[in-house]
């Protein structure tokens, strides 16, 4: 449990100063918006490259992975299924799918990993799949959802094809994916400054996450739809992990660290990541941004009971 609150910790830090920051109006009125670009369009594309490009893609291989993504897949189509219950529209229901079933990967799987599987290189492969494969997918359909429909198939089918040079997100972890295929790496000036202002992606994305929390005098705060959020939560910290449980011991036969990876990365709370996106394309961030705070909450304690059920710590 002591791993567990080390790991959570610096995610309430970070969180409280953005509220404090907030409150107090230090950043100024545009900070939220202004730092979420930031983290959507350099620091986040430069952690992205850089996770990537130093990152072996044969870890793919690992059969464990798919049990992973099963759950991944279960999860999405039940966060659609509210998401379509609560009557939203197409982005929304995206990032609904998201908040049900994209995990904090990051800078909570990585000590996760360590501290309780014994090695942090369990979260790389998780990295991997949700970085050039899911998030790709997801930041299409929003990009698609949320921008004017082009008039022609022609001219859609050029949009989506100019979509990885337009969307910096999916630009940096292709670059990342092209680098350690081919084993390339940037001169060290330039090695240097990507981990610079990668560094800056996850806190200055909680900071962001705790800017959202602060409602100016005057605004109505904006609540989610308790139900929606529920479910979200409940399929992330609880359905998630039991779909990649019973894929990866009665499908796939998984036995030890491989079946204790697969739901252990399952249970991860929903990534800061989906707030940000949520945030910069105007689809359904209240919802995002509750998730990503309940989720972790919860995950404190699903987290605890999988790593002492599967004999993990």
């Amino acid at each position: 449990m002591e791993a567990l609150v080390s790991a959570f910790a610096p995610i309430w830090a970070l969180t409280a100063v953005g509220w404090l920051a907030g409150r107090t109006g230090l950043l100024g009125a545009d900070a939220e918006a202004v730092l979420g670009r930031f983290v959507f369009h350099v620091s986040m594309p430069a952690a992205l490259f850089t996770v990537v490009a130093r990152t072996d893609l044969a870890s793919f291989a690992d059969r464990w992975v798919l049990a992973f993504a099963a759950g991944t897949l279960v999860a999405s189509v039940l966060g659609l299924a509210a998401g379509l219950r609560a009557e939203r529209n197409t982005a929304e229901r995206t990032v609904a799918v998201m908040a049900a079933g994209y995990v904090n990967s990051g800078n909570l799987g990585i000590p996760v990993a360590a501290q309780v599987l014994g090695s942090a290189s369990f979260a790389a492969p998780v990295l991997l799949f949700q970085v050039l494969l899911v998030t790709p997918v997801l930041l299409t359909v929003l990009d698609a959802s949320t921008g004017t429909a082009p008039p022609s198939p022609a001219a859609r089918l050029r949009r989506l094809a100019m979509l990885p040079l337009r969307n910096p997100v999916i630009l940096g972890a292709g670059l990342g994916a092209l680098f350690s295929a081919e084993g390339w790496h940037l001169p060290g000036p330039l090695a240097h400054s990507a981990d610079l202002l990668g560094a800056a992606a996850v806190p200055a994305a909680l900071v962001t996450l705790g800017l959202s929390l602060h409602t100016p005098p005057g605004t109505a705060a904006q609540r989610p739809d308790r139900g929606e959020l529920g479910v979200a939560v409940l399929v992330k910290t609880v359905g998630q992990p039991l779909a990649a449980l019973a894929v990866g011991a009665l499908l796939l036969h998984l036995r030890g660290p491989q079946l204790r990876a697969a739901v252990l990365m399952s249970a991860l709370p929903t990534a800061q990541n989906v707030y940000v996106y949520a945030r910069l394309y105007g689809a359904a961030p209240v919802l995002a941004r509750s998730a990503v705070l309940a989720s972790t909450v919860l995950s404190m304690l699903t987290l605890s009971v999988i790593a002492w059920s599967l004999g993990g710590g």
